[in-house]
């Protein structure tokens, strides 16, 4: 076992797949000599050089459809966005050519892209660079999106996703990549359509992602010390869904809290509730509860910006009253 962190994990997992497959490349701003904005690509420009490490001028549309281009040749490329922000500037490219391009093509052509960076709340780094836009490509048929929340599970996710022959969206949070884990030393990879289940619990299902995970570890730490006993189950998923996973659980606990970074209206949070309705309605003793951001653009404010995402203890308290009134 090796500790190390979020961002060590997510390179080891490039750095492994490019060693194994001549095909893998790694394409976007400042990957290359520096590294990468955030050192997930750390050496890997001197270890492979400028043909399959490349750095691109800003431009987000221009290099996204090149990686496309790629894929539909055989490569197997990797786009980082400096931020996922920035990738809006290519949402043409991604829902119209890497989402569209194996139908629309009778099946003649697989898109096996990886498309990740940071993303989501963090640090007073201003609206445009603290989106969260995981329910804005959920919407795109023909993608997979996944969110990791550990080094463990970035790791075999990343690996995994660089392997399939789908696009996959990447989903890391800017906060969690000086988080640090021990992961086995030996090859590992995880499946890209599985939820986790975090803790096995009989009496609330709390339904989470990325770095809401840790929010909600936090509260259940506290909820376990009162007596509550909570399942949480990290979707890791996002698309598809991993609804049996999540199925199971209901039909144990009868309860369900969702809580996300993402927006309110028309998140992953409302897609969540519209399956759950759908598929076991009448398993629920009480409605299912959201605890989402605000529906504003993030503040710089420092205080601003902590009031528009959950903490540990509004997830606290609302389990306690769901669990109230059922």
């Amino acid at each position: 076992m090796n500790k190390i962190f979020m961002f060590d994990a997510l390179r080891e997992a490039t750095d492994e797949e490019m060693d194994r497959n001549a095909s893998v490349l790694v394409i976007g701003e400042d990957v290359g000599h520096y590294g990468g904005s955030y050192k997930v690509t750390k050496g890997l420009h001197a270890k492979y050089g400028d043909l399959r490490v490349l750095d691109t001028p800003i431009a987000e549309n221009s290099f996204t459809g090149m990686a496309i281009g790629a894929a539909i040749t055989g490569l197997r490329p990797i786009v980082e966005g400096m931020n996922m922000s920035f990738l809006l500037l290519a949402f043409n490219q991604i829902s119209n050519n890497a989402g569209m391009l194996r139908y629309t093509s009778g099946g003649n052509f697989t898109i096996p892209i990886v498309i990740r960076g940071p993303g989501g709340v963090g640090k007073q780094l201003g609206a445009e660079h603290s989106q969260r836009l995981e329910a804005y490509f959920q919407a795109i048929p023909g993608l997979k999106i996944v969110a990791c929340s550990t080094p463990y599970n970035a790791k075999g996710l990343l690996k995994s996703a660089i392997r399939d022959n789908n696009p996959v969206v990447f989903f890391e949070h800017v906060l969690l990549y000086n988080l640090q884990e021990e992961i086995p030393s030996e090859e590992y990879l995880l499946p890209l359509d599985q939820a986790e289940i975090v803790r096995h619990g009989s009496e609330i299902t709390i339904l989470t992602y990325s770095r809401m995970r840790h929010h909600v570890i936090q509260a259940v730490e506290i909820l376990s010390n009162e007596g509550y006993d909570p399942e949480v189950v990290d979707l890791i998923s996002l698309k598809p869904l991993d609804m049996n996973t999540i199925a199971k659980s209901i039909m144990k606990t009868h309860l369900v809290l969702i809580v996300e970074e993402c927006m309110k209206t028309a998140g992953i949070g409302a897609e969540l509730i519209a399956q759950i309705n759908e598929l076991v309605f009448d398993e629920l003793d009480a409605p299912p509860i959201r605890l989402s951001s605000q529906d504003i653009p993030t503040p710089y404010n420092g205080n601003l910006e902590q009031n528009t995402v959950i903490h540990p203890h509004q997830i606290v308290d609302a389990v306690k009253n769901i669990v109230k009134v059922s």
